[in-house]
């Protein structure tokens, strides 16, 4: 058994069986995952690489719940800090060379993070030289190194901070069972058990099913035509609603198609949250729109989803080059049309781009499987470039509803992919082929045949 590190006063290393009062959800739920992190190696590749800790086959991973530390800036007297001062758990990664560090809080159901309580961890954690804090709870996050917690960077600065949400935790785990990446028979059977009890109604893990509180007046006010400011809470907490609901369609369509699902994110984003935020804040304001970029494994293209909030609808496209061997619109359409004989046209559109000011085109997929030249122009010839497909599903109403809107957002995306997405092939161009006869060598034949004729002429 792993030594307890010298920095800690007392803990108990993770349980895959804790035992634990049946109240406290969150102990056990916590233990039960540093003790699979532990014991699956596959697992704990996964999760700590994704904070960008690499983990060998020779490094090591401790893990300890209910800890106490030598130096806890919140004793008083000598005496440790109360159960409610102290977080869940500790990682200690060692391989050998180097030892990394990290305190683990968790919070299952409703149960969120404060501020304070996450200063007070990182100041724990600064005391103790540990490296990094890392919080799991039911909210979502672009990328494991944003948190939902804004801090100022002066708090932060010494400490790495990341947060996993557990529907982040429990796709990554199955995401190894269902690609059988699994080495060893036992420790799949171990990662099988912890799913089986993440997936259970009684590990207060949820995924995310409503807009925030504010959705309906924001919706409200821009169907009255009333002005949305960038900087207001409303607005705010509607983009930061979105940001979760991005990430949990992320995890839903990697669940559903046994792939990792991601979010496209600029580079500036992907290293500065409250940059994306404040982006974000200014689409919705200035566009009415909520935008999101999937990128999914092998398909032609990005999935993009737009909630557009003046239409009210929710819209799903892929866009591909048309395929430049092909001339006319006609020719070009049919090659798309052909992808798409067999999808459910209903709601499905086809819109031809072309460059420049030439006019672009855009019929319902049923009238481009019936007749191609719908998406031909009377005011050009000038062929597409490029094809963009699309769903539309127009809520009217209902798009107000902070759970219908969700509801039918998960239902749409999923649809859009399995009826278009999984049909399409971008084109590429063909190799080219050899020729019957080597210009180079027709050339020298013309040329000496042209010197006989001209030697023969001077000798007449």
């Amino acid at each position: 058994m792993t030594t307890t590190p010298d920095f800690i006063e007392s803990g108990e290393h993770a349980r895959l069986i804790p035992v634990v009062a049946d109240t406290n959800r969150e102990q056990r739920t916590a233990s039960i995952v540093l003790a699979a992190l532990r014991g699956v190696y596959e697992f704990r590749q996964t999760m700590l690489g994704s904070l960008g800790v690499r983990v060998g086959k020779r490094a090591e991973l401790s893990a300890w719940t209910e800890v106490t530390f030598k130096h806890d800036p919140h004793s008083k007297n000598g005496k440790a800090p109360n159960k409610h001062e102290r977080p869940d758990g500790l990682l200690v990664l060692d391989t050998g060379r180097k030892r990394w560090t990290a305190l683990v809080e968790a919070k299952v159901g409703n149960a969120e993070i404060g501020e304070s309580q996450l200063t007070d961890y990182i100041k724990q954690a600064k005391a103790n030289n540990v490296d990094a804090v890392i919080t799991i709870t039911n909210q979502f996050v672009a990328l494991p190194s944003h948190h939902p917690v804004k801090l100022p960077k002066n708090v932060t600065r010494g400490v790495e901070l990341f947060h996993w949400s557990w529907m982040y935790v429990l796709t990554q785990a199955t995401l190894l069972l269902e690609d059988d990446a699994i080495a060893s028979e036992d420790q799949r059977f171990i990662l099988e058990e912890v799913v089986r009890h993440l997936s259970h109604d009684s590990s207060g893990i949820s995924r995310f099913d409503s807009m925030n509180r504010e959705w309906k007046d924001v919706v409200g006010r821009v169907k009255s035509g009333a002005t949305l400011a960038r900087t207001s809470e409303e607005v705010e907490n509607t983009v930061s609603s979105w940001h979760q609901e991005q990430r949990d369609l992320c995890l839903i369509m990697s669940r559903r198609l046994y792939r990792p699902v991601k979010l496209k994110l600029s580079r500036q984003h992907r290293t500065d949250a409250p940059g994306r935020l404040h982006d974000d804040c200014e689409e919705l304001a200035k566009n009415r729109t909520l935008s999101c970029i999937l990128e999914i494994p092998h398909a032609a293209a990005d999935l993009h989803v737009t909630a557009d909030l003046t239409t009210r609808t929710i819209v799903s496209s892929m866009r591909l080059t048309a395929p430049k061997d092909k001339k006319s619109t006609k020719a070009r359409a049919n090659w798309l049309g052909r992808q798409l004989s067999k999808a459910r046209p209903e709601d499905i559109y086809i819109k031809a781009i072309r460059p420049g000011r030439a006019e672009d085109t855009q019929a319902p997929l049923s009238e481009v499987l019936n007749d191609a030249r719908v998406l031909e122009s009377s005011g050009t010839n000038v062929a597409p470039v490029a094809f963009e497909v699309f769903h539309m599903l127009d809520l009217a109403g209902k798009f107000s509803g902070s759970k219908v809107f969700i509801e039918r957002l998960e239902d749409a995306v999923p649809y859009f992919y399995e009826q278009v997405g999984q049909r399409l092939r971008a084109w590429v161009e063909p190799p080219p082929k050899i020729r019957q006869r080597d210009p180079v060598e027709d050339a020298e034949r013309s040329a000496n045949e042209g010197t006989v004729e001209s030697n023969e002429i001077r000798a007449k």
